[in-house]
């Protein structure tokens, strides 16, 4: 039974890896064009530059708050305006959330590894992989929180660049999701 466990664990694992670092990759070069566009809709609540979209994710344990900072800004700059041109608030309710959900999930994985590592004897390994089971989930729920922050952040620099992103100002980036 353990060598099985150790197996699929392990199939697992490396399944999970492959797919957060396809869909990472993919993440961040969208986090970083968001950040740009942001830049343009409303430099002034920027906290942080546009490397920071990036390189805020390898920084350890910075990691757990300063994409968030990038986000928070980018959040703000892409807030839908009202039809007149006025700024209306939109709740973070999105972002908070997922963020959230991601830093539980880190948390979460981290412990459950440790728990697995040491587990030795069969009721150990089954105590382990039950929890590693729920962080899955956790993890699953934090990867459609991301989902959802996307959609709302595209859906909001998509309205600002059709809406004319920054009076005054240099014509709006390319929005990821746009239509060509």
């Amino acid at each position: 039974m353990g060598r099985t466990a150790e197996a699929l664990h392990g199939i697992a694992a490396i399944s999970q890896g492959v797919a957060l670092l396809a869909t990472g990759v993919v993440f961040i070069i969208w986090f970083h064009r968001t950040r740009r566009n942001a830049e343009v809709f409303d430099p002034s609540v920027q906290r942080m530059g546009p490397g920071w979209a990036v390189g805020g994710w390898f920084v350890p344990i910075a990691n757990f708050w300063l994409p968030y900072r990038v986000a928070s800004g980018v959040w703000e700059a892409s807030a839908q305006t009202r039809p007149d041109g006025g700024w209306r608030t939109v709740p973070r309710t999105p972002l908070n959330l997922w963020w959230g959900a991601w830093v539980v999930s880190l948390l979460c994985t981290r412990v459950t590894e440790r728990l697995w590592d040491r587990a030795v004897d069969a009721e150990e390994v089954v105590r382990a992989a039950g929890l590693v089971a729920a962080s899955d989930a956790v993890d699953i729920v934090a990867a459609v929180l991301a989902v959802l922050y996307v959609r709302a952040v595209t859906g909001m620099q998509v309205e600002r660049a059709v809406r004319g992103g920054a009076p005054d100002g240099p014509a709006p980036a390319p929005v990821p999701g746009a239509p060509g």
